[in-house]
């Protein structure tokens, strides 16, 4: 299992970190790719190096899209035709598709947020096209997994790492963690 998960500029490190954190830990591979140059800093000035820019990847090698919030870095990502195109490619093929936070704008404009269950970072309504969201931490809708923001990042991952087909793995981690499932 190989997912991507997208840094924009401004991108907020907990959801980022916290989120590869809990799925390097189950076995997923997780590699970071930035927009431009490799080294992005967060919405909390904290830089992470990715491994890789996302037009360098080969979106077939990946089993899903992860898109940490964050502002800036949720409307960075919201502005970048490649990241859409990536989000709808993994959506058309059932793969994981995944954020967090701010970032459901990105999957609400690439189509992918037409019906079903889906949280979010309340106060981004303008985004969404008359589309409701739930109040819960996290949701999965087939391949779709959102979180609504930094506190949730475990919950969040958890869906993930179901939708991987990990889910199971997840109560003995946690437990390790001294996260509450």
């Amino acid at each position: 299992m190989r997912l991507v998960m997208i840094l924009a500029p401004g991108f907020e490190e907990l959801e980022a970190i916290g989120t590869a954190d809990v799925l390097k830990r189950l076995g997923i591979e997780v590699v970071t790719a930035a927009l431009d140059t490799l080294t992005v800093t967060g919405s909390h000035d904290f830089s992470l190096s990715a491994d890789a820019r996302l037009a360098e990847l080969n979106i077939s090698e990946f089993d899903g899209v992860i898109l940490p919030g964050g502002l800036p870095g949720s409307t960075n990502l919201l502005k970048s035709d490649l990241v859409i195109n990536w989000v709808r490619q993994m959506f058309e093929a059932q793969k994981i598709t995944a954020a967090i936070c701010a970032a459901p704008i990105v999957l609400a404009k690439a189509g992918v947020l037409t019906s079903g269950r889906f949280t979010m970072y309340p106060g981004f309504d303008s985004y969404l096209g008359g589309l409701k969201y739930s109040d819960a931490p996290a949701e999965k809708e087939g391949c779709v997994v959102t979180g609504k923001g930094p506190g949730a990042v475990f919950a969040f991952a958890a869906k993930i790492a179901e939708a991987a087909g990990f889910g199971a793995k997840i109560p003995e981690l946690f437990s390790g963690m001294f996260v509450k499932n």
